[in-house]
Formats: C-alpha cells, structure tokens, sequence
C-alpha cells in the first residue's frame, strides 16, 4: 500500500469520525432542547427578574449582614403581596361585572336606546352600524338570537383572552420564586455567565458582553416597565379620586398600553369625555382633565431619561430592539429584542473598528 493510500484512509477515517461525533452532539443538543423547551419561557424571564432586582439584593443584604438567601426570599415575599392587589382587584372586577350583566340581562332591564339619524350618514360603514344598531334597540332578544353564533365565538375568544392573562400572571410568579433562588446565588451565577461569555467571544470583549447584556436588561425595565408603572400610578390616582367607575381596570390598561408602547390618551381621553358629560363643565373636572392628559404624556418626558441610560449604545438601538422584539415574540421580547440589536449594534462597530493600522480611520466609525 502507497503512503499517499494509507494517508488517504486515515483522512476518511478520520473525517468519519469527526462526523459521527457531530451527528451524537446535534442529536444530543435537540433532545436537551426538547425536555427543556417547555420551561424554556419560565427560565428566560427568572434571569431577567434576576438580572432587573439583584441591584436591590446587594443593596438589602448589606443592611441585613449579608445573608443572600434572606435577603433574596424577603424580596420574593415583598414581591408577591405587591402582585396579589392587582391579581384580586382584577378578579374581583370581573366577576362583579359578570354578575350585573347577567342580573340586568335576566331582569330585562337591559335597553339600547335607538340610534341617531347622523350615524347613517357616517362613510362606508354608517348605514350597516346604524341598521344593527336600530335592530337591536328595538328587538334585542332577536338580535341576540340571530347573532349567537358570532357572540358565542367572541365569547369564548374574550374567555380565551382571560384564560391567558390569569395563566401568565402565574407564570409571571413562578419566574419570581425562581428568580429569588437565582439572586441566592448571584455571585455564583455572574461568575458562571463570565466564564460562558469568554468562552464564546474571548476574555478580552467577554466581560463587556455580560456588562452589556446586564445594562440592556435593567434599561428595559427602567424605560419600559418602570415609566408604565409611574404612569399606571399617576392615572389611577386621578381616576380613583374623580370616581371614574373601574377605575382599578382602566390603570390596569394603562399599564398593559404603557408596555407594549401604546399611547394612555387612549384612556384617558375617552374618560376625559365621559367626566365632563356625566358631570359637566366645573373648575373638578377642568383640574381632572388637565391631570389626566400630563399624566397621560408623562412617558414622553421620562422615555428619554431612563431609555438607554447606562447602556454604551444610543438610545434609539435599544427602543428599536424593544419594539421590534416585542412584535416578535410578545412581552418577552420586549427584554430578548434590545439584548439581541444591542450585542449586534457592539460587533458590528468592533468590527469595522478592527482594521489594520493602513487601512483608513480605523477606531473613528464607532457611533456607540
């Protein structure tokens, strides 16, 4: 046999091997994915929980003796009341509107006053509404009848809908629990994040990728949730003294706007509308109104205060990422997206910044 077949046959063999090995590692990556995609979600948002309270789990454990596991339960604690008001306030709610539907739809006291004639004259779709409408002011019970299937369907849709919040409001609880056991250990786990971080891209731009994931995270929640919160808090306020009716669920909806990026005027508008015809113009009720629209707009003052803060990219980067990540794949994209555009917005210009010392203004194209 010629040294050129003998070499031949070992570069099969070995290409062989080689192949097998990457066949058994794929195979073993997909099924570890398998087993642990279910829990995949629930494990995303407790690093981020994680990552959003550690800051005030060093804070706490230096006052308490630095006792991690105390300090990081007295938070998960604190963390859960704070979640059971708007969980009950919120259920209580719609119960409580259940029942005074189906009281008043049993009592037949249920009436639809009849339409004006200026609805016809709406575009494209007066006629139609005003039609429906002069229908089922004057046979309700008929048009209930005749349009079961469709309200059955959006019934069970609005069901559906209820179904899913009360299903990620316990997620959303589990992530804390886990969450609290993550901070117990959160010297541990940003030591293991380190080391995963060089091992990926090098351990000259590793701690910068964990310190930039970090910071996107916390920016996130400050320039998101945190001013949806504040707004959430400020609205309601106005709502609760002015009497609004369901208050608590209109400053519930305006936090679930804040979040998803949606203007509040939305709410507080219409409400402005239904204060002053239910009890007209008076010195209250102008004050209301003007609260309510400040409060309503104050997320334009605080957005380009908290957005991007701390984060070495601009600011619009991160609420591209937030808004994109968030159509993508939902609340929790609202953290992975700006993660993501940040690291990629970081090497890209680490990138173009690696030139050689002749190949132009190396170092100078950086906009971060």
């Amino acid at each position: 046999m010629s040294p050129k077949s003998a070499s031949d046959q070992q570069f099969s063999r070995n290409l062989l091997d080689v192949l097998i090995r990457a066949g058994l590692v794929a195979v073993l990556t997909i099924y570890c994915y398998l087993v642990f995609r279910p829990f995949l979600e629930l494990m995303l948002w407790s690093m981020i929980l994680a990552v959003m309270l550690y800051p005030l789990q060093r804070r706490l454990a230096a006052r308490l003796g630095h006792h991690e596991g105390r300090t990081a339960s007295l938070i998960v604690v604190v963390g859960l009341l704070i979640l059971m008001v708007p969980i009950y306030l919120l259920g209580t709610s719609l119960v409580d509107s259940a029942q005074q539907v189906m009281e008043t739809v049993r009592s037949g006291s249920l009436h639809i006053p009849p339409p004006s004639e200026s609805v016809a004259n709406w575009p494209v779709i007066g006629q139609p509404v005003h039609d429906f409408w002069q229908q089922a002011a004057s046979d309700l019970s008929g048009s209930i009848e005749k349009y079961r299937p469709q309200l059955r369907e959006l019934l069970l849709g609005l069901l559906g809908k209820i179904a899913g919040i009360g299903t990620g409001f316990l997620l959303f609880i589990a992530a804390l629990i886990i969450a609290g056991i993550i901070m117990a250990f959160g010297e541990l786990g940003h030591r293991s994040a380190h080391r995963i971080a060089v091992r990926i891209v090098g351990p000259e731009r590793g701690e910068l990728l964990v310190e930039l994931c970090t910071a996107t995270i916390r920016t996130v929640a400050q320039g998101v949730l945190g001013i949806a919160f504040i707004q959430m808090l400020l609205v309601g306020v106005g709502f609760v003294l002015m009497g609004v009716p369901g208050a608590g669920l209109l400053a519930l909806a305006v936090l679930l706007l804040g979040i998803i990026q949606v203007p509040a005027t939305l709410i507080t508008v219409p409400v402005i509308v239904y204060v002053f015809s239910s009890e007209g113009a008076s010195l209250t009720t102008i004050v209301f109104a003007v609260y309510s629209i400040l409060a309503g707009l104050v997320d334009n003052v605080l957005k380009p205060l908290l957005l991007g803060r701390g984060v070495d990219v601009p600011m619009p980067v991160v609420l591209i990422g937030a808004l994109g990540g968030m159509v993508a794949s939902g609340i929790l994209g609202l953290f992975i997206g700006p993660i993501v555009l940040a690291v990629g917005y970081r090497l890209f210009w680490q990138w173009v910044d690696d030139q050689p010392a002749g190949d132009g203004s190396g170092g100078t194209g950086s906009a971060g």
